[in-house]
């Protein structure tokens, strides 16, 4: 049986996350206290094998009870029911501007007085325990729905038992630095295809950019050095029992020198075995 609690920050996305785990084949439960989680996971095992795949959503529009969502894990796992977490966040910046947007009321707005900003404060305090236990991270500030759903369905397609799954993206360090990486390199000291007239428009997805990125003697150097290293710490996140791993390679815009390393590096993994996505997060930029 497969069963995720997802929770995160109002305003990160975990309505358009329940749609994609619906479509994929969850039974979605939304907005469900802390309290009775434990007893969804009890019927599941009851049900004898025909709710295999359970997703709830659980966060602060359930007011105080929210508060007791750790020790409802705690007592799960006491009572051998397995679990994952997905925690979706977002900036402060990006979650005012969602709601100014919407024009949504705040689920803190009851509880905090003061302006949106200090409403996203107290949740984001409030939040801050189940965002350390969470199994899953997911940073919504610069995705669109689609590349959320990719994401998605990268993570939670498959069985969640099927081990350690690590997430290789690439990125630019001009939009910012993506907040769920556990691992961050930096290619920007590899000669840059950008300057290039006839590669300029074109990514590190087409192999002229590849090749001229790689003909560097510093660029085959640099590749080897990280997949000697990657390959070394694997086994060690997953000795202390970790489920998600995300390696960012970042240059400057993100379409050309990370696009590169980050494929070559997702081959290699790829080949070893290891249970790999890859994605871009800025090459449509």
């Amino acid at each position: 049986m497969d069963f995720l609690i997802v929770t995160g920050m109002s305003g990160a996305g975990k309505s358009r996350a329940m749609d994609t785990l619906e479509d994929i084949g969850f039974y979605c439960v939304d907005n469900m206290p802390p309290q009775l989680i434990g007893k969804i996971a009890g019927l599941s095992v009851a049900s004898g094998g025909a709710l295999d795949r359970i997703a709830v959503v659980t966060d602060m529009r359930g007011g105080n009870m929210f508060y007791g969502l750790c020790q409802e894990l705690d007592k799960m796992k006491e009572e051998g029911h397995g679990y994952k977490m997905l925690f979706l966040d977002a900036s402060d910046e990006e979650l005012i501007r969602r709601y100014k947007e919407t024009r949504r009321r705040h689920p803190m707005a009851d509880i905090v007085g003061g302006g949106l900003a200090a409403q996203i404060a107290a949740e984001r305090k409030a939040m801050a325990e189940a965002r350390r236990r969470a199994d899953y991270l997911i940073d919504t500030t610069r995705i669109s729905a689609s590349q959320l759903r990719k994401r998605l369905c990268a993570i939670f397609a498959t069985d969640l038992k099927n081990g350690m799954l690590v997430n290789v993206m690439s990125f630019g360090f001009k939009h910012g630095l993506p907040s769920e990486a556990d691992l961050v390199f930096d290619v920007r000291c590899l000669p840059n295809p950008f300057y290039i007239p006839s590669l300029k428009e074109h990514t590190g997805l087409e192999q002229p950019v590849r090749d001229y990125v790689m003909n560097a003697p510093e660029s085959v150097e640099l590749l080897a050095k990280l997949k000697d290293l990657v390959g070394f710490l694997l086994p060690l996140y997953q000795k202390e029992g970790k489920t998600q791993l995300t390696i960012a390679v970042g240059c400057t815009g993100g379409h050309h020198r990370s696009v590169t390393i980050a494929g070559y590096l997702y081959d290699d993994l790829a080949a070893k075995g290891a249970n790999v996505r890859i994605s871009h997060r800025d090459i449509e930029k």
